[in-house]
């Protein structure tokens, strides 16, 4: 999905303001959007590339005027009402509808530890098939623009890199997305120089390291 989320590359947004002892959560809100978000996760309505996906398709404008956490509670709203939880009546209203409750049974505090743990390896898979590439085969992004979700950066496509490790079999995300799939795959990071990236006025000492599946990847 080419959409202004996938900033990696633009120019012309600023500088990054950096904040010297920022703070975890700047307001309570942050901290109650975070929770909720997580508290979700135990109904098993979607999965993290779905999140992810519904946050690439906030309104651009809306996208950049957004501070890091009202994307996260836009997004939650949205999936909310799209997995049939809440109502869009209900959130216009701020109250809920007349009827029985839309989740049952009802989210305790015993249940958050089980919640919040192993979220490293949820995504980890067994990959019957051998990897396509090896560590140190040079490979290409595949020149691709899908309408839907990629975790393949616009900048690095059609890019020559080189595979650096190999982490194992991992979901893939492109089709989890949308409910097309796992499809579990090999999960590389592969090393791209920063003048492959970026041209001849990137510093040769520079590179970036971009993890990718097989699908995203080409022999060179």
């Amino acid at each position: 999905m080419n959409g202004v989320h996938d900033m990696g590359g633009m120019q012309g947004f600023g500088p990054i303001q950096y904040e010297k002892d920022e703070p975890v959560f700047h307001e309570r809100w942050e901290a109650l959007t975070l929770a909720m978000n997580i508290a979700m996760r135990r109904w098993d309505k979607w999965n993290i590339d779905t999140s992810r996906y519904a946050i690439e398709r906030i309104p651009p404008a809306e996208y950049l005027r957004m501070s890091y956490y009202e994307k996260w509670h836009v997004r939650l709203v949205e999936l909310l009402v799209q997995s049939g939880m809440i109502s869009r009546a209900e959130v216009e209203s701020g109250h809920r509808s007349a009827g029985p409750l839309h989740a049952t049974p009802p989210l305790t505090a015993a249940m958050v530890p089980a919640i919040t743990t192993n979220w490293s390896v949820a995504a980890a898979r067994d990959v019957a098939s051998p990897p396509r590439f090896q560590v140190g085969q040079r490979v290409r992004a595949r020149n691709v623009h899908p309408i839907g979700h990629t975790r393949l950066p616009r900048y690095a496509r059609g890019k020559a890199g080189v595979v650096h490790r190999n982490h194992g079999g991992f979901v893939f995300p492109d089709t989890n997305a949308h409910g097309l799939g796992e499809n579990p795959q090999h999960l590389y990071s592969v090393r791209f120089s920063a003048g492959e990236l970026w041209g001849a006025q990137a510093s040769e000492r520079d590179a970036v390291y971009i993890d990718l599946w097989d699908d995203h990847l080409e022999p060179a």
